[in-house]
């Protein structure tokens, strides 16, 4: 090994005594933490030379994933391109749409009807077989890799499915892998749990337990009862999935995305979220990475508000997560849609706009998943806006109940109880193009265009990575076929995550087909982010009052530039009352303006940079 020993030897010098103090504290055990250490040192010579390679220009440059030309775009498999090696013939559409950092959504090993959408991972060093093989997954991210696309994916460290070989020995009664998940023979520390833990579904999958009558014992089960929590308090849990995560990073993956991260570490007594050792346990990773395969960088899952979402990216001295998902912030954007005020997606901005700039958000519009209507109530109630009623309005809004609405969705989790539940729809379908295309209201259509497009341009203008669904980019509505699949049918987020419209995409240089024009509109957005600095992660971002509740105004600003995007949240023409003096050029449209008074159709926006005294002069 020679020189790459030296390397990996100077790297674990750095980073020893931290990771070594961390995992006694948890654990108390030298001789797992010495087989940790040698089982990183095996993974780092398995490597390859070019994963290697790669390691090294990044951290010549550890800040690559920041900069104003990335964009996400998160597929399923099977639904893009049949399998990994579909997915691989298809990488030059995804360079066409300027992707070049692919996230894939779930495609470890998991029992059919017993999923969880793939988060049920039964082995976590097989491909599901009608996906492909490991083999498949090194040559797709060896392809991404030649053509400048970062390769994201799903690590679900929280759970097991049961059918994991760890289960299935704990089934049989092995008291050793008992021990890797939390097992209990009678219900009376399970009933100590409920009293303190929330559910996650307590429609569809209700209790934190699951009993198992052939074991005649109880075992946790935070999501679904076929999906077993890991005790991590077992070291050996924690050294064999960090073995499984280099493995996989091994295989060729740049960004990892921990799954439900504030939920790994388990306490009686308490809820068993966001417990002190959980960002032990994400440090450690982090070391890991750092010491094996510092090109791979943690995206962590956090489903919470900013300000409590801030912990997981650790302290600039000792970082965990590289980067977060800006849930609350996606949430209170399609509030702001519902009710045309920009009010609380202002404070929220705001508050992420506080933060140091080295952390990085990820944005997006929607996801594989649902929308929780996790909202800042407090301010809310101030403005006369109750939790329970505001939450049916949104979802009555969204699923097209409400009077004059032309959103078009389902509910995921409906509790006839509580009268609480949350939201499934694509972007196109949320904006309206699904009701307008079936009633073939061409005025309607042009709006909910427009309304697409705009909220593209504004989640572009935040600072972070904006990150696309597949099928968004044609404007891809719901698909209902999920309820002939006795597989899917009980799960209304398979209505968002339909198969990639291939024949949609055909239409994708078609100005006069909607498919071309959001295509379009959003192919020039990232083409602007891309090339001017103002986009830059090092920018001072604000919001700026305009005097219009319907009127959202962000400024960004470098010692050279300034740029205003100005988003129309109502569906009425609107003024953003501003006097800047000087001339802008808008971004968007090429032309020279004024912002002063500056005047918008519904939903509209306007992209606009301050021109160089050069560019007055022309």
């Amino acid at each position: 090994m020679g020189k790459k020993e030296d390397i990996f030897q100077n790297r674990m010098a750095k980073h020893h005594d931290e990771l070594r103090w961390l995992y006694m504290e948890l654990y108390q055990n030298g001789d797992m933490f010495a087989e940790l250490c040698t089982q990183m040192y095996e993974y780092y010579k398995m490597r390859s030379q070019k994963l290697h390679n790669r390691d090294e220009r990044r951290l010549c440059e550890p800040d690559w994933f920041k900069n104003p030309h990335m964009l996400g775009m998160m597929l399923y498999i099977d639904n893009f391109a049949g399998n990994l090696k579909g997915v691989q013939g298809k990488l030059d559409y995804l360079k066409e749409c300027n992707v070049n950092c692919l996230h894939l959504m779930p495609f470890l090993d998991t029992p059919a009807g017993r999923s969880d959408g793939g988060y049920a991972v039964a082995d976590f060093r097989k491909v599901r077989p009608e996906l492909g093989t490991m083999q498949d997954l090194t040559e797709l991210t060896d392809a991404c890799h030649a053509k400048g696309i970062n390769v994201c994916m799903d690590f679900v460290m929280n759970h097991t499915s049961e059918d994991h070989e760890w289960a299935i020995r704990a089934r049989q009664g092995d008291g050793e892998y008992r021990s890797r998940y939390f097992f209990y023979d009678s219900y009376e520390i399970p009933r100590q749990y409920e009293r303190t833990v929330p559910q996650v579904f307590p429609t569809t999958a209700p209790g934190n337990f699951t009993y198992l009558p052939e074991q005649n014992a109880h075992v946790l089960t935070t999501f679904y009862p076929y999906q077993w929590d890991l005790n991590y308090r077992n070291s050996r849990v924690f050294n064999e999935m960090m073995y499984n995560f280099l493995y996989l990073a091994n295989c060729g993956i740049d960004v990892v995305r921990i799954d439900a991260v504030p939920y790994i570490w388990k306490e009686l007594g308490t809820a068993c979220r966001n417990l002190p050792q959980v960002h032990t346990i994400v440090r450690m990773m982090r070391i890991i990475s750092e010491i094996v395969c510092p090109s791979v960088i943690l995206l962590g899952e956090v489903v919470m508000e900013p300000e409590k979402v801030v912990p997981y990216f650790g302290t600039v001295e000792k970082p965990e997560c590289h980067m977060l998902y800006n849930v609350t912030t996606m949430a209170t954007t399609w509030n702001s849609v519902a009710v045309g005020d920009i009010r609380l997606l202002r404070k929220q901005l705001d508050t992420v706009n506080s933060l140091p700039k080295e952390y990085t958000f990820l944005n997006y519009l929607r996801c594989h998943d649902d929308i929780g209507w996790g909202l800042d109530y407090d301010t809310l109630k101030w403005w006369g806006m109750k939790e329970a009623p505001h939450k049916r309005f949104l979802n009555d809004y969204f699923t097209g109940r409400f009077c004059g609405s032309v959103s078009r969705g389902e509910l995921y989790n409906d509790d006839p109880v509580t009268q609480d539940a949350r939201f499934c729809g694509t972007t196109a379908s949320m904006c309206g193009i699904e009701s307008a295309g079936f009633e073939e209201d061409a005025v309607r259509l042009k709006a909910a265009v427009q309304l697409d497009i705009m909220l593209h341009a504004y989640m572009m203008t935040q600072t972070g990575i904006p990150m696309l669904y597949s099928g968004d980019e044609v404007g891809q509505v719901n698909d209902y076929s999920y309820k002939d699949d006795p597989l899917k049918s009980m799960d209304s987020r398979y209505v968002h995550r339909g198969k990639f419209r291939w024949d949609l995409a055909g239409l994708r240089k078609d100005g006069t087909a909607v498919e071309g024009q959001i295509f379009q509109a959003l192919l020039r957005l990232e083409r602007i982010r891309g090339r001017e600095k103002v986009f830059s992660q090092d920018a001072d971002v604000y919001t700026y009052d305009v005097k219009d509740n319907g009127v959202l105004c962000i400024m960004r600003e470098t010692e050279e530039e300034r740029f205003f995007g100005i988003f129309n949240f109502s569906s009425q023409r609107r003024t953003a009352w501003m006097q800047e003096e000087g001339m802008y050029i808008d971004l968007f449209t090429g032309e020279n303006r004024q912002m002063k008074d500056v005047w918008l159709p519904a939903h509209g926006f306007v992209w606009a940079k301050r021109c160089s005294r050069e560019e007055q002069v022309q």
